[in-house]
C-alpha cells in the first residue's frame, strides 16, 4: 500500500546523499595524506584545487542552509578557508543543519532574496540548485584526483544507496 509522501519524505534521499558524499571526499582526502601543494593544484576548467574546491563546497552549502534556516555555523562568518581536518568538522556541522532542515516541513514555494537583494527564487529551485552546485564540484575535485593519478571515491547517489542500505541484491527473481 502506497503512502502519502510529502516534499521533506521526497528530499530527504537527494539532502543525504549530498552530505554523504561531501563527507566521504573530504576524508578520502584527508587519508590520502596528500602534501599541501598537491591540495592546491587546480585542474582545467576547475573552481580551484582540492582544498579550496572543498571549503567553497562546504561553505557554500551553509550558506544556502542560511537562507532556508535562518541560521549557520559561526565559521561561515569567518573569511578563511580551513584543512582537511577542519572541512571534515565542517561537513558534519552542515549535515546536522540539513537534517534540521528536513526535521520541518519545507515551503517550496517559499521565495527566498538571492544575489545581493537583486534577484527571487523558490525554495524548490534554491534547494535543486544547492545539490546541483555541491554535485559539480565534487566532480571537479575527482577530476583532479584523477589528474594526479588517484582513483577518487565513487560518491554517486548508487554508492550512497549501496552504503546505506537504499539499495539491494533482489531476491527470489
Amino acid at each position: 500500500m502506497r503512502r502519502d509522501l510529502d516534499v521533506n519524505d521526497v528530499l530527504l534521499d537527494p539532502v543525504r546523499h549530498n552530505s554523504w558524499a561531501t563527507r566521504r571526499l573530504v576524508a578520502f582526502c584527508r587519508d590520502l595524506g596528500l602534501a599541501q601543494e598537491r591540495l592546491t593544484i587546480a585542474g582545467v576548467g576547475t573552481f580551484g584545487g582540492i582544498l579550496a574546491t572543498l571549503n567553497h563546497v562546504i561553505r557554500s552549502d551553509a550558506s544556502y542552509l542560511h537562507a532556508l534556516l535562518g541560521r549557520h555555523p559561526a565559521w561561515l562568518e569567518d573569511d578563511g578557508d580551513t584543512d582537511l581536518e577542519g572541512l571534515a568538522k565542517w561537513a558534519a556541522e552542515t549535515e546536522k543543519l540539513w537534517e534540521e532542515l528536513l526535521a520541518k516541513p519545507i515551503d517550496v514555494h517559499r521565495v527566498i532574496v538571492v544575489d545581493g537583494g537583486a534577484n527571487e527564487v523558490r525554495t524548490g529551485i534554491f534547494l535543486a540548485q544547492a545539490l546541483n552546485h555541491a554535485n559539480h564540484h565534487r566532480a571537479q575535485v575527482c577530476a583532479i584526483l584523477t589528474g594526479l593519478g588517484v582513483q577518487p571515491p565513487d560518491i554517486q547517489a548508487w554508492e550512497y544507496a549501496w552504503a546505506t542500505g537504499r539499495l539491494w541484491v533482489r531476491t527470489g527473481k
